[in-house]
């Protein structure tokens, strides 16, 4: 199986950091987030895969090149205007288009079993299966219907006609699997959406769509919370993730869980953790506090500054008193 990982976006949501690093290169405990999820697809045998990129793409194709280094056989899109969603996987039809493939979005974590996904899939004899969850915020999310046998009822303003009774109210986590007869439904060369534009009318003509219910764990890591979560969430256990080789924590001020790159200076009487991410050539001051927070490569905190809930960018020196933002 094929796979396409939808990666052209543009990371408003964690502006400033987004302006000069694409999401997809977000360190997460060290390593691209990238890197993460072509790690989660290959140790579920999928190895072809393509990366749509539209925003700084250099930094993306630069670092993973053909993919070798990381056990796969990797693509690129290059998107010189942004598609969407659909109109970035129409882009992609002639690498997809031969076998059912799988669709997900770039910033995602997640522990899911694709191969049950996968024999859903095919046993439903489904044109379309989304791996959908509940959430405890639902009115978060444009709403899905999923019935008792799978079946996707509504998709955001589109419902089948004579909808079951029992429903439940769940959403998207942005990993699907498709046939390839949806390329007919997307028109080539311009901007489109798949829950906007596509999936509605296939719920619509009561297509063969449906769910597969995820309780396991997942996250979105597409604001600043959750992606300071999300590292939380691993450094915990709680997510399994390939990661590069901590320093050892040394000193009594240093408070586990706590990941730490190499050639990090940190002072013996500065605070590091709970929590605590940091990158590369890190430099932590004298009475300095770093919990709850992750730091990019060759930050300086200053002497007694403290820093939490905070993502603090490449190369920052930060002597403020207190930091709980993103820069």
């Amino acid at each position: 199986m094929r796979a396409m990982i939808l990666a052209a976006g543009f990371g408003t949501r964690l502006k400033p950091l987004t302006q000069g690093l694409p999401k997809p290169m977000f360190p997460v405990l060290n390593r691209p987030l990238l890197e993460h999820t072509l790690n989660f697809l290959s140790a579920q045998g999928i190895q072809d895969i393509l990366v749509n990129v539209h925003h700084l793409p250099d930094q993306i194709t630069k670092y993973f090149g053909d993919g070798s280094d990381f056990g796969v056989r990797l693509q690129f899109s290059v998107e010189e205007e942004i598609l969407g969603t659909a109109g970035g996987l129409k882009k992609a039809q002639p690498f997809l288009e031969k076998e059912t493939f799988l669709l997900m979005n770039s910033d995602v974590l997640a522990d899911i079993d694709l191969n049950q996904v996968i024999q859903f899939h095919k046993e439903k004899k489904s044109c379309l299966t989304l791996v959908v969850r509940q959430d405890a915020q639902p009115e978060k999310y444009k709403p899905i219907e999923l019935a008792d046998d799978g079946r996707i009822t509504r998709f955001v303003e589109a419902s089948v006609k004579n909808p079951p009774s029992s429903t439940q109210r769940v959403m998207f986590t942005g990993i699907q699997v498709m046939e390839p007869e949806v390329f007919s439904r997307i028109p080539s060369g311009q901007f489109c959406g798949t829950t906007e534009d596509v999936f509605p009318s296939m719920i619509a003509e009561g297509l063969p769509v449906y769910g597969v219910l995820h309780e396991k764990y997942w996250i979105d890591m597409g604001t600043r919370e959750t992606y300071i979560q999300a590292q939380a969430d691993a450094l915990d256990g709680r997510l399994t993730l390939k990661t590069s080789t901590s320093k050892a924590p040394e000193g009594p001020l240093i408070i586990p869980p706590v990941h730490i790159g190499n050639a990090c200076e940190i002072a013996k009487d500065c605070q590091v953790g709970p929590y605590a991410v940091l990158g590369e050539g890190c430099r932590i001051r004298s009475g300095a506090v770093v919990e709850n927070s992750v730091l990019w490569k060759d930050v300086t905190i200053g002497s007694d500054a403290t820093v939490q809930n905070s993502i603090v960018g490449t190369s920052v020196e930060s002597g403020k008193q207190v930091v709980d933002a993103s820069h």
